[in-house]
């Protein structure tokens, strides 16, 4: 079996290379290539891990032919287009918790720095004035930090916070109450917290809802002497505002470690009184650096080897553990939607994916995926689970997930049911022996079959001598039947005839069985 291979095109950790290596990896560390060399030499892996240098475009991606994940050492991902990377189905994962505590405690020192102007006083203390007199600061004991995002960073900064005797108001639209008592801090709106907040913290992604959170508008209503500090993205501050704010006295001090362009070769912010700046040195630590490196190549190359998927940004999470056992619902689930998106004749906008017995008790997330990238096969053969999902909502289709408690006939089971212009129609299929998938119902008729290779999947009326005349007109055609499948409603009703061949069936034979009497539809499969 060839081993992935795997391009490191940024500096890391030398033992990140080493864990690729030692997970059954081929690892090569090439790093400082433009883009135009990237994208020459980029289709000969699998995995690409980076870190905040390489940027990888859609050019990049198209010249990617073999690439299935992308490994972000660290939490930006910036630097990768992932509506591009989704649509040509590689994994976008990211390292979120390598650097949390780096990041958190480079807010915390920033906020000192301000609040007791460290780096003018040093500058003039080194410079031989001895300044004892004209540098004032402020105690962070007693009062207010509002911190804007209280996700994993936000949530440490609030502990340090609330360490140093401050009190802490949190604005975050996905911070429930009980979360808010569990880190003891106040959940508010944004307006209460530019209201309160004596310090200002940042820890949220850049996207379209938090680009420029702090606006003119919104520096304006922040209490006159506040103290902002932003070690999350660029952007989400409006620094031409934050300058005229500064300059004003409304703001008392600013310190930045991310800009909207970067590097900040020049900034309107630059030699602000009372504005302090660093190169983004969040997660410039050493631990960090070790951390997010160790990371990245764990997650890849559990990935690559086992299919274990861990932080994608772009595909449901799936532990190594987890993968093996839910390999084998996966491989159902994708037959079941590749039949439904085979026999499907409608232009469908909506389905319902439901488990029960067994498969209720696992991760639904990667069966949803499964049944979708076998049913949107149905629009390109580029499909997998990575833009599966992506592309179905690209279309405007509504997914709904149903999970059944009690058990039913099978001990496992999944179906897939679409709302077509003739109502409601589904598939199941379930596992023998915990791996062997199998369809048991189509339509409402009971039938079991594997779904495997070229099939016949015939509806005709029940009649007598109906079989015989489908194993003829196939046999003069030199089709040879390899198993046969039959169920009905009733008898004399509608039945289905699944039949696996040994081979294609041509069109001209598929017209031959639509004239055959009693017969409704005729539909050759591939699986």
């Amino acid at each position: 079996m060839t081993k992935p291979r795997v391009l490191i095109s940024d500096k890391m950790d030398p033992n990140a290379a080493k864990i690729f290596a030692e997970r059954g990896c081929d690892v090569d560390v090439i790093t400082d290539k433009t883009p135009e060399e990237l994208a020459a030499m980029i289709g000969d892996y699998d995995g690409l891990a980076i870190r905040s240098s390489t940027k990888v475009t859609k050019a990049i991606l198209d010249a990617a032919t073999n690439l299935k994940v992308i490994g972000r050492a660290g939490i930006g991902v910036d630097n990768v287009d992932i509506p591009a990377a989704s649509a040509k189905g590689v994994v976008v994962m990211n390292t979120p918790f390598g650097n949390s505590i780096t990041t958190a405690e480079h807010a915390i020192a920033l906020m000192f720095a301000l609040a007791r102007q460290l780096p003018e006083a040093n500058a003039q203390t080194q410079a031989g004035l001895w300044p004892k007199n004209g540098f004032m600061g402020v105690e962070v004991t007693g009062k207010t930090l509002g911190l804007i995002g209280a996700g994993n960073i936000g949530s440490i900064v609030a502990s340090r916070a609330l360490g140093l005797k401050m009190k802490v108001v949190a604005f975050d639209p996905f911070l429930t109450a009980e979360r808010a008592v569990e880190m003891g801090v106040e959940k508010a709106d944004l307006d209460t917290l530019l209201a309160k907040a004596d310090f200002i913290t940042l820890h949220t992604p850049l996207t379209d809802q938090t680009r420029n959170i702090l606006s003119k508008e919104n520096l304006a209503k922040t209490k006159k002497g506040v103290r902002i500090i932003n070690c999350a993205r660029g952007g989400l501050i409006d620094e031409a505002a934050l300058k005229e704010a500064l300059d004003s006295g409304h703001v008392a001090g600013a310190a930045l470690d991310v800009f909207a362009t970067e590097p900040a070769k020049e900034s309107p912010l630059f030699g602000t009184p009372n504005f302090i700046c660093t190169p983004h040195l969040g997660a410039s630590t050493n631990e960090a650096q070790v951390n997010v490196a160790l990371q990245v190549a764990e997650q890849m190359a559990d990935y690559l080897v086992s299919g274990g998927v861990t932080n994608a940004l772009n595909m449901p999470s799936l532990s190594a553990e987890e993968a093996p056992k839910l390999k084998p619902y996966m491989n159902l689930a994708q037959k079941l939607g590749s039949l439904v998106g085979q026999l499907a004749h409608d232009d469908l906008d909506n389905m319902a994916i439901e488990v029960e017995g067994a498969a209720a008790e696992l991760n639904i997330k990667p069966i949803t995926a499964a049944v979708l990238s076998g049913f949107m096969r149905r629009f390109s053969d580029a499909v997998n689970m990575v833009n599966a999902p992506y592309l179905a909502k690209e279309r405007g289709f509504d997914i709904r997930e149903v999970r059944h408690d009690k058990p039913g006939a099978y001990h496992t089971l999944v179906r897939v049911t679409v709302n077509t212009s003739q109502g409601p129609r589904s598939v199941a299929g379930t596992l023998f022996a915990n791996s062997e998938a199998r369809l048991v119902e189509i339509f409402g008729i009971s039938l079991e079959a594997e779904l495997e290779g070229n099939m016949l999947y015939i509806v005709n009326e029940d009649a007598p001598g109906f079989i015989g005349r489908v194993g003829t007109t196939l046999g003069e055609a030199g089709l040879n039947i390899g198993t046969f499948h039959l169920g009905r409603r009733s008898a004399g009703g509608e039945a289905v005839l699944l039949l696996s061949m040994d081979s294609e069936i041509e069109e001209p034979v598929l017209w031959q069985l639509c004239k055959l009497p009693g017969v409704k539809t005729v539909k050759a499969l591939k699986f």
